[in-house]
Formats: structure tokens, C-alpha cells, sequence
């Protein structure tokens, strides 16, 4: 193989290319298995037979339970922002692959997905935009020589020990047997923002107006010391002071904090102590002398999470993030990784102890730590001992790579965006996994700037698939990226095959776009259910708003010879074997995927998405069920699932049946579509208007649709008898609501066409079910120009929230400018 320097020319213009030199790029790379770059070596790798197709391949999606275990010796190892415990994906891979088979991650933050492959001794590829979360990912994953490390890091530790241990030494109060003064090791030191009462101007000491230390708690009514006026934290005024900062060679305004509790330890005992005199001596010491190592001294970006040290204390660079004893500490330690030949392990302890020795530690009094997902600098902060926290972090580090199991299994990993992927072959991948980023849950590239700054490899942000007003990504750009990303995934995937997506954002516009995203990929999505974390159990959903609920997307890639045919054919006739390939992919248990409405929505997509004709509206599209399935409590079967499905129900009671119908809910209720799927699984068994009414507010979220009000949906929709609703029962019954409703969308859709042709203004909300409906009508019979204009006077927004709506604009687009030429 060539080496890396040889071959960076050949990925440059990939997505993701980080920002970096080339050097550092390598210096951080450990070539061929990692790379801090898109890998030019995953071909090489990883011999693929392309035209090798698995027929015997047939799995249906992983609904077993499962104990994620968010601890442990791996999982506490090393922190990153967000993980999935290795042990729940485990699950996954053991159910949707084999041994030697080849599982990717497009999003791999801390590398969990890696590991639990090792677990399992299958292959896998890793992915992250982010270098440092490929370099945590690689080292996460790589235990082979670990004793060497160890040996490594104890070595180097001591050096550091020696050379600075005596910024973290103190007086005890106790005089030792020979008349000397008893010399201590600090452990970690408090330290309080400092402010001014709003009233009287004293100088307040937060920890001392705060903090109840007896009753071990945080105070959450304050008093001046002084004038003994209440004072709340948001009235305190700052106090500021102004210190000369070598790096910048400039003096500095910086909120100014002071250290209020020792804590240290004498042999194996552990003291506390408020600092004297020779504490502040060699703080003052330290603050006077120049830090003889390279550090980094990068400028914070704009950004979302790297205001917030600049608003809260006018932090605006990274060092200025570090107690200057921290800061020395850290780049005495890593000057002396940087300069060992095999370094690569040796980052992962530096990367491990870094956040925790910043200003970012809160004080609590139970545990301490960064507040999550943030660069929020606290008013009481604990100063961790580095050389002490290197200690801890290296015997967790040790304990991870023990608790692995060793195999002959190969993991490669990459950096670079996943909406480029041309460096891995097409249909090469066996199973996918992926945590990726939703919405603005957390702003990465951000938040690992940290990181980053040291590595001096930075993350290329520009399709970094997130939204963030600062870097000007809104829904409609993360959406675009999430499509850019799952079609990359797509080409990779082997037909037939599976991607599994975890989602956890309690917005529905964010769940909206990535469906979506997923669908237009080309995946069919079979299954959602939710991840139990408290008794570690799938189930399907149910509840609305799954704010606090790790959400399980389980989409397939259609067989080869499907999509072959259909393409050959442009689906012509192939309605029936779409449906049929479909339910063959869903569980044969109760599943909202198997309902007419549903199914008829996935068939609709799939058809729009490609520009085929569509001859089946709702009312004909029942009739093709009717004559060729097998409906049963709602749900459609295949005749042979019909057996499966009973003794299924055969082995429940009443009871255990009916909780489980009551789950099969919509997650988020924001339109039309949604709330009929709803309204159709709440009411399996005939309820009363009033207990329909109290659920259906519970559930629903912001509305995004003009929709008509529950009673009227419910009396189109729904049979009223005896004071209760039911669903319709038998083929007139279901026809004669249909034959309604599409008469009465109709008659929406033309009000909606008049009104696009004779009003100047924008439409920004509207009824979605009566526009598709009519853009449907309109596609079947060639009416295009109908669909372009009403689309002109849309409001971009409506446009882009809904699939539906733009696949028809798109294609009406298409077949207009075919037609014209």
C-alpha cells in the first residue's frame, strides 16, 4: 500500500476533508486502519464480492428486549457527548448479521458501534466528520499492545509528577514526628465566581452566599453578607479583573474567581481545608511564570455553544479555559506523548482527562462533571489534579481494553461526511447502525473544538448535518444533508439488507425530516419502536411525546430482483408486489405498518419518488388488499403469516392483547395523516367522544396542517353507534366513507387551485391531505400544470416540510419540461 502522504491528493475533494495540514493529518493518522481524513485504503481492506447475493438472507426487524447497561469499564472509559451502550447494539448485530459480515457506521461519535462488532467478530467500518471522534472511536476499539501503553503512560505520568507535582502540593495542619510541617497532595480545589451585590456593591464570594455546606446543598435564595438584602444570581453584577495573558501578550478582562475548599490527602487519608497563605503563594507563583510547552491558544469560533464561556466570564480563547496550573500540567504531559513513536493510544488518555481538567467542571455535591452537550463554565467549578485524573482515567482505560474480547475481527475507520462515500464500495455493506445527529440537539463540531485544538486536526463543519442559526443551517439544509447521507448509505447497503437509525429529539419537524430522508433514500421503513432505558426493553411506541424516548428506526433495502423489475417495468402493475415485499419485511405481530393506511402511503411514496404512474386511489387501493390479504384486528397478512399470527394471540389473555393494541400509537401528531392514523389505532375498540377527545389532546403536538375539528374528523371518518365511535366494518361500510371523503377533498383541492390562480398572495398553511389528494388525481391523468400552480404561490416552508408535496412539484417540474421539448 502506498503511504497516506501519496494519496491525499486522490480524497481531497471528498466531503468532510478536515481542516488541517497534511502533516498533522498524518501525524494523527495510524494508516491503513485509521485514518484522520477519508481512508483512500477501504477497498483494499476489504475484498467485496459484488455480485454475491444472499437469497437465503431473511430477517425480519429486532423487536427483542435488550439491557443497554450505560456503565461499565467500556462504556466510562472515555466520555463523548452522546453513546449508544455498545451492549444494546449488540443486539442488533447478533440478530441482522453473522460472523465475518461487515457493519458500518456513518455517524460513530465515540466508536461504540466498533466495539460491539469486536464483540461479536464481525468487520466494521467507522465514520464521523468529527477527527476527534475518530481518534476516540480507533483507540476505543484498538486493545492490542495496551500493556505497552500502560507501561508508557505510568513513565511518562512520573516525569510530569516530578517536574510539576509541587503545583499541587499543601501545607497540612499537623506537624510530623520530626518537627516538619506535613506536606499533602490537593486532590482537587473549589473555586467561586466572584460578584458584586446589586444594592450595597460588596464584593460577594458566590460559594459563601450559595452554599449550605451542613446540609450539603445548593442554595436557592440568596443574602448580601453585607446589607442582608435578598438578592437574586441574575440581579449579582460581575466582577471582572484584568490580568496580563502571555499567549495573546495582552491583558485580559476575565470574570474573576477565587479557590474556597482543598481537598487533599496525607498518606491514604483525605482532608479538607479552606486555602492559607502558602496555597495562594504558589498559585501566585505559578500566575507569575511563563508556561515553557506549546498549548493551544485558538480563538473560540461564532458559534452556538462557544459563546457561552465568552458571555459567562469573557472567555474567548481555549487556554483561557484552563486554571494556568492545569494548562502548564496538561502541556508538560502532552509534549511528552507527542514525542513517543507510538502516540496514537497515548491521545486516547490526553483526549479522556482534557474536559475534566478545564474550567467546564461543576462543583455538586454529588459527583461532579461538565453539564452535558454544553461549554457552559459554572460560578462553582472543581479544579481536578491532572496527574491524579490521568491515574484514574488510565486504570479505566485498561479495564475497557481487558473487558474486550480479542479476535480476529478487522475495524477501519475514517473521517470524513457521510454524504460522501465514494471511497466504499456500492453494495459492500452488511448491516448498518447509526446514532446520528438530530436537529439542534447538539452542536458537535462545537463542542469537540476542545479537542480539536489540541490535535490540531479540525472538523470541516460546512456539511456538518445539524441546525444552527449562527452557521445558517435551518430544517431545510439538515434535511437535505440527512438525505445526502442516507443515500450514501443506501448505495453502500447490499439489497436486502437492513439500517437501523436511533432518534431521540422531542421536536416532530425534526422526525418529519428524517423519515423522510429516509424514505427518499430508497429505504421502506418497516419498524419504529422506542428503547425502554429504565427496563431495558423494545416495544412499539406508546405515547406521544417521546421527549424523554430513544426512538428505534428499523428501514430495508429492497432485493435486488425487486428493484430490478420494478425499474424495468416503471412499476406498471407491480402495486401488489410491492405490498407483498413490504409486509414480508414487517413482524406478524400488531404493527401500524400493517394498516391500510400506512400501507397505502409507503406505495404512494414509493411510486411519486420515481415519477411511475399511480392507478389506485384509496377506495381501489382497498379493494387490492381485500382480494389479495387478510385482515385481522386492523392489520394485513399474507395467508401464510395468518397462522403465525393467531397462535401468536393464543398465547396471550385478554388483558396482555389489549396493552398492546392500546401501544400501536403515532408518535407525533402534528397534521391530518397523522391524526387519522392516530384516531384508527386509538379506536380499535369503540370509545366514547369524550375519552377520544381527553387522549387526543394529550397527544397531539404543534400542528402543522388546517385541518377540520376532531368531531368532524371523527363523523367522516368513523362509524357513530350507540354513543360510541367504531371503525367502519365490512366493504360498503369502509367504501361509502371513502366515496365521502374523497368527494369532500376534492371539492377542497379545486377551492385550493381557484384560489392559487386568482390570489396574488402566498399560501403558508393549508389542508396537506387535500392538496395531495388533488396533486394525486392531478399526476394520474396528466394534469401537471394544475400541480405547478399551486405550487407557485406554496410558501416554501409548507413546501419542504412535506415529502409528498415537493416529490409531486418535483415531478410535475420534470414532466412539464419534457412535455415542452
Amino acid at each position: 500500500m502506498k503511504p497516506l502522504k501519496d494519496l491525499l491528493e486522490n480524497i481531497r475533494d471528498i466531503d468532510g476533508f478536515p481542516v488541517a495540514s497534511d502533516e498533522e493529518i498524518i501525524r494523527l493518522s495510524d494508516a491503513p486502519f485509521y485514518t484522520a481524513c477519508p481512508n483512500p485504503y477501504l477497498k483494499d481492506l476489504f475484498e467485496v464480492s459484488l455480485d454475491e447475493i444472499d437469497e437465503t438472507y431473511n430477517k425480519l426487524p429486532f423487536v427483542s428486549d435488550v439491557e443497554e447497561g450505560k456503565n461499565g469499564p467500556i462504556y466510562n472509559a472515555h466520555s463523548y457527548h452522546t453513546k449508544v451502550p455498545y451492549k444494546a447494539i449488540v443486539k442488533f448485530i447478533n440478530h441482522y448479521t453473522k460472523e465475518g459480515d461487515v457493519v458500518f457506521d456513518g455517524f460513530c461519535g465515540s466508536g461504540m458501534t466498533g466495539v460491539a462488532a469486536k464483540m461479536c467478530n464481525r468487520n466494521a467500518i467507522l465514520n464521523d466528520i468529527s477527527p476527534s471522534a475518530t481518534l476516540i472511536a480507533y483507540n476505543y476499539c484498538n486493545s492490542q499492545k495496551y500493556q505497552e501503553f500502560n507501561n508508557k503512560i505510568i513513565e511518562i505520568l512520573k516525569e510530569v509528577e516530578k517536574e510539576c507535582g509541587w503545583m499541587y502540593k499543601t501545607q497540612h495542619n499537623k506537624i510530623g514526628i520530626d518537627g516538619k510541617l506535613i506536606i499533602g497532595f490537593i486532590d482537587n480545589t473549589i473555586w467561586s465566581d466572584v460578584f458584586y451585590c446589586p444594592e450595597c456593591s460588596n464584593e460577594l464570594i458566590f460559594w459563601d452566599i450559595a452554599v449550605d455546606v451542613r446540609n450539603k446543598k445548593i442554595k436557592k435564595n440568596y443574602q448580601c453578607n453585607n446589607c442582608e438584602t435578598d438578592v437574586k444570581k441574575k440581579d449579582l453584577k460581575k466582577k471582572f479583573e484584568r490580568i496580563f495573558d502571555d499567549s495573546l501578550n495582552c491583558e485580559v478582562e476575565i470574570l474573576k474567581q477565587v479557590p474556597v475548599l482543598i481537598n487533599y490527602t496525607v498518606g491514604k487519608k483525605r482532608f479538607v481545608k479552606t486555602p492559607d497563605e502558602n496555597d495562594l503563594t504558589i498559585l501566585k507563583e505559578i500566575s507569575t511564570n511563563n508556561i515553557p510547552y506549546w498549548y493551544p491558544s485558538n480563538e473560540f469560533p461564532i458559534g452556538y455553544n462557544t459563546k457561552q464561556p465568552k458571555k459567562s466570564h469573557n472567555i474567548t480563547h481555549v487556554h483561557q479555559i484552563y486554571s494556568k496550573r492545569n494548562l502548564w500540567i496538561l502541556s508538560s504531559l502532552f509534549e511528552k506523548l507527542i514525542r513517543q513513536p507510538n502516540k496514537n493510544h497515548l491521545y486516547f488518555l490526553f483526549t479522556s482527562i482534557i474536559q475534566r481538567a478545564s474550567l467546564l467542571n461543576r462543583f455538586r455535591f454529588h459527583g461532579t462533571g461538565g453539564l452535558s452537550g454544553t461549554l457552559y463554565i459554572p460560578s462553582l467549578r472543581f479544579e481536578r489534579n491532572p496527574i491524579l485524573l490521568s491515574k484514574t482515567k488510565l486504570r479505566q482505560i485498561i479495564s475497557n481494553y481487558k473487558n474486550q474480547i480479542k479476535n480476529e475481527s478487522k475495524l477501519v475507520i475514517t473521517t470524513q461526511s457521510t454524504t460522501n462515500l465514494k471511497n466504499i464500495p456500492s453494495n459492500s455493506i452488511d448491516y448498518i447502525f447509526v446514532d446520528p445527529p438530530f436537529g439542534q440537539n447538539l452542536m458537535y463540531s462545537e463542542l469537540n473544538f476542545l479537542w480539536e485544538s489540541w490535535l490540531k486536526v479540525f472538523t470541516n463543519n460546512i456539511s456538518e448535518a445539524i441546525i444552527n442559526k449562527v452557521h445558517k443551517k435551518d430544517l431545510i439544509i439538515y434535511k437535505d444533508l440527512m438525505f445526502k447521507s442516507f443515500k450514501e448509505m443506501y448505495k453502500i447497503l447490499k439489497s436486502n439488507r437492513w439500517i437501523t437509525i436511533e432518534f431521540h429529539n422531542s421536536e416532530a419537524s425534526v422526525w418529519n425530516a428524517i423519515q423522510e430522508s429516509i424514505s427518499r433514500a430508497g429505504f421502506v421503513i418497516a419498524q419504529v419502536t422506542t428503547l425502554d432505558k429504565k427496563q431495558g426493553s423494545f416495544k412499539q411506541v406508546t405515547s406521544i411525546g417521546a421527549v424523554k424516548m430513544d426512538l428505534i428506526i428499523n428501514a430495508y433495502k429492497p432485493k435486488k430482483d425487486f428493484s430490478d423489475r420494478f425499474l424495468k417495468n416503471a412499476g406498471h402493475n407491480m402495486e401488489l408486489d410491492f405490498i407483498k415485499e413490504h409486509i414480508r419485511h414487517i413482524p406478524v405481530l400488531p404493527n401500524t405498518e400493517r394498516t391500510e393506511n400506512m400501507l397505502y402511503s409507503k406505495m404512494l411514496a414509493f411510486y411519486v419518488e420515481k415519477g411511475y404512474k399511480i392507478k389506485y386511489n384509496a377506495k381501489n387501493f382497498f379493494q387490492l388488499l381485500s382480494e389479495n390479504f387478510i385482515e385481522i384486528d386492523g392489520y394485513w397478512f399474507l395467508d401464510d403469516e395468518v397462522k403465525k399470527y393467531n397462535e401468536w394471540k393464543s398465547r396471550l389473555n385478554l388483558e396482555q392483547i389489549k396493552t398492546i393494541l392500546d401501544g400501536q400509537q403515532i408518535i407525533f401528531i402534528n397534521d391530518e395523516k397523522s391524526a387519522l392514523n392516530w384516531l384508527n389505532n386509538f379506536i380499535y375498540t369503540p370509545r366514547e367522544y369524550s375519552k377520544i377527545y381527553t387522549a387526543f389532546n394529550q397527544a397531539v403536538t404543534k400542528m402543522t396542517d388546517n385541518i377540520p375539528e376532531l368531531r368532524v374528523l371523527l363523523d367522516r371518518n368513523f362509524i357513530l353507534e350507540k354513543e360510541k365511535y367504531r371503525r367502519p366494518r365490512g366493504i360498503q361500510e369502509i367504501q361509502n366513507i371513502k366515496q365521502n371523503r374523497e368527494k369532500i377533498l376534492l371539492k377542497t383541492f379545486d377551492e385550493i387551485l381557484r384560489s392559487a390562480r386568482e390570489d396574488k398572495g402566498k399560501i403558508s398553511i393549508i389542508r396537506k391531505e387535500a392538496l395531495i389528494y388533488g396533486f394525486t388525481q392531478r399526476y394520474q391523468i396528466g394534469q401537471f400544470q394544475d400541480i405547478l400552480s399551486i405550487a407557485s404561490k406554496l410558501d416554501k416552508n409548507l413546501i419542504e416540510s412535506n415529502t409528498a408535496i415537493r416529490d409531486f412539484i418535483d415531478v410535475a417540474k420534470i414532466k412539464t419540461e419534457g412535455i415542452s421539448k
